[in-house]
């Protein structure tokens, strides 16, 4: 079954008006979309996803609730072009859930899931050509070291690199387990007993295989230019590096000019275009982390524009 982290949250976010044109930019199994065409009987739902095992199920799943939506089969860094050339200019809210869809996770044969045994794969996009068997066994040994360092902040980056370039030299490492496997013998033991030691590894070769770090700062600027007045962007992110990465976006759009900050009357064009809508941070509810473990490290941030 697919969870959808911090629901009631994103779509109160959204601030819904039910002749709104709605995006949500990571699809998934539709659980945010579903909520959202529910709401906007008048409006309009773009949906972004490359996985066309999530865009099928879907498409079906959306179908049961209105035909006023439309599935788009390409990664959100292009959600600026694909609107515009279906002549959609602006639109009034955008929702990002930049986590894997837990039937990614679930399904044994993608390859993403560190406590199940399958070749290495990891694409979201299924079209795409680099995989993470590509990344464990042709990328160099300094490589794979700052990939996992820098996208999984993994401490024993170094050791698990050099265990990875060792154990490859006898032969290639094809799945899930093998990787596991290295991982733990490259850490103290005491560092293999509470979280899954995998968890940083996977997470870092996952975001190299679909680039997800390198396309999200560009993406969440091309969103916020699609907005209209009174238009939110809500982003949930998963771990430290997406999450600054959105704070540090937010922070650039919402900051008053250095050169008029303090004046007692500032001019209307050095005001900021857009304004947080939580000044903190909003984490899942006791709840939800109750039912659902996997949403314990999402943090939620909203912005709108306001002229």
């Amino acid at each position: 079954m697919h969870y959808s982290v911090m629901l009631e949250e994103a779509i109160n976010a959204l601030n819904l008006k039910d002749t709104g044109i709605y995006v949500d930019a990571t699809l998934g199994y539709a659980g945010h979309s579903s909520e959202i065409l529910k709401r906007v009987k008048r409006g309009f739902l773009f949906a972004f996803d490359q996985d066309i095992n999530a865009i099928n199920y879907s498409k079906e799943k959306l179908g049961k609730i209105g035909s006023n939506f439309q599935i788009i089969k390409s990664n959100f860094c292009n959600m600026q072009e694909e609107l515009k050339k279906l002549g959609q200019e602006k639109v009034d809210g955008i929702l990002f859930d930049l986590g894997v869809s837990s039937p990614q996770l679930d399904v044994k044969e993608r390859g993403f899931s560190y406590l199940m045994d399958a070749r290495l794969d990891m694409r979201m996009d299924l079209d795409s050509t680099l995989t993470a068997y590509d990344v464990v066994n042709k990328y160099s040994e300094a490589d794979l070291a700052r990939i996992i360092f820098t996208y999984g902040e993994e401490p024993y980056a170094k050791s698990i690199a050099r265990n990875i370039v060792k154990r490859r030299s006898e032969k290639p490492i094809e799945t899930t387990f093998e990787l596991v496997e290295i991982i733990r013998k490259s850490m103290p033991v005491k560092k293999t007993k509470d979280k899954n030691p995998a968890r940083r590894t996977f997470q870092a070769i996952r975001i190299e295989v679909n680039h997800e770090l390198d396309i999200l700062e560009t993406s969440l600027k091309k969103a916020l230019s699609l907005l209209n007045i009174n238009g939110r962007l809500a982003v949930i992110t998963f771990h430290s590096l997406e999450d600054r990465i959105v704070k540090n976006v937010f922070k650039e759009v919402t900051s008053i000019d250095e050169l008029v900050k303090g004046l007692p009357d500032i001019p209307l064009n050095y005001l900021p275009d857009f304004k947080l809508v939580n000044n903190k941070v909003i984490t899942p509810s006791e709840k939800e982390l109750a039912e659902n473990s996997r949403s314990r490290s999402s943090k939620l941030r909203v912005i709108e524009r306001i002229k």
